[in-house]
């Protein structure tokens, strides 16, 4: 085995360092072109899981290895979520939620910030021909965000309020507004409600809906902020639903009364269906790529870091691995 790099979390600091290449016999070895910083791997850095190791879910890259040597050489992106595959969870063939589950860069498993990683086969998907590697690497988010539509009974026409202009607000509308969905994007940032704007997606400031009450027929909270509950039980209609994307590390105040008395439905939400997301993206029906601030080669981690946790900034991606003589 020989080293590779890797940006990892180490004693809660973030260091480029070199690991042995991991090369392990049952499952793929992953050559990563690109991965995406989200807020997630923010949230580790200040603590969030106790994880340690290296950082990164969102990728995408090339099979440099594989038990089926039909994989080797083609271009993936992968379910973040490692089941055991034998548990009550996994034989009903749900294997998001896998008690004995690790997860990619945040549970006991490391994760795409390297230039390579390892996972099972079942764990990849092969990226259409179609799809650039740019639009690839938001395959993992994509499919958080398609995942609403396969819990909430979502009608053209219906409308829909998605709290945060962040990275995974921006996916969310895209994905509904694709969808037919009447979709108003809420946040408090000018540039970023722009960016939605442009994809034809109305948009309002919050303090604009600081007295709107009971408006939207189904609120997604993206908006990872302490108030985001609050804020969604509000603009949700009687007998709505509000879909909780945010893991907000603040723990949120729930009155009883706000969700009891309206009859409002609650629904959790995290990952989705990866060939979902591919397919919205061969078939352009989804442009991520203007959601991308800025490239980072994966030496400068550390500041392509910096610059993703900046407030008001969209997606930072690192680039991992790169043949020498290759145009950066």
């Amino acid at each position: 085995m020989w080293p590779v790099k890797a940006l990892r979390l180490v004693n809660g600091q973030l260091q480029l360092a070199e690991i042995p290449r991991p090369d392990m016999p049952e499952e793929a070895v992953i050559r990563v072109t690109y991965a995406g910083i989200c807020a997630t791997d923010a949230a580790i850095v200040r603590g969030y899981t106790g994880f340690s190791g290296t950082l990164g879910h969102e990728f995408v890259g090339v099979v440099a290895a594989a038990p089926d040597a039909a994989w080797i050489g083609r271009r993936v992106v992968g379910d973040i979520n490692v089941a055991c595959g034998t548990c009550e969870a996994c034989q009903a063939g749900d294997r998001h939620h896998c008690a004995q589950r690790t997860v990619i860069g945040i549970r006991q498993r490391d994760g795409a910030f390297a230039e390579y990683l390892a996972l099972p086969l079942r764990n990849l998907y092969a990226v259409p021909d179609t799809v650039s590697d740019l639009d690839a690497v938001f395959a993992e988010p994509l499919a958080a965000a398609c995942r609403i539509l396969e819990q909430v009974s979502c009608q053209p026409g219906q409308t829909v309020a998605v709290l945060g202009d962040g990275k995974l607000g921006q996916l969310i509308a895209r994905v509904l507004h694709a969808h037919g969905l009447v979709v108003t994007l809420i946040g408090r940032h000018a540039r970023k409600l722009a960016v939605a704007a442009e994809a034809g997606i109305a948009t309002r400031h919050a303090d604009e809906l600081r007295s709107a009450n009971r408006r939207f027929e189904v609120v997604v909270e993206a908006s990872g902020r302490a108030t985001g509950l609050a804020d969604a039980l509000r603009l949700v209609r009687p007998r709505g639903t509000v879909v909780l994307k945010s893991t907000s590390e603040t723990p949120w105040m729930l009155p009883p009364a706000t969700v009891v008395v309206p009859e409002v439905t609650l629904v959790g939400s995290r990952c989705g269906d990866m060939p979902t997301a591919l397919a919205l993206l061969a078939a352009r029906k989804v442009n991520p790529q203007p959601l991308i601030e800025a490239v980072y080669d994966l030496d400068d981690g550390r500041r392509a870091f910096e610059h993703a946790t900046t407030p008001g900034v969209l997606k930072v991606l690192l680039r991992c691995y790169l043949p020498e003589g290759t145009p950066r």
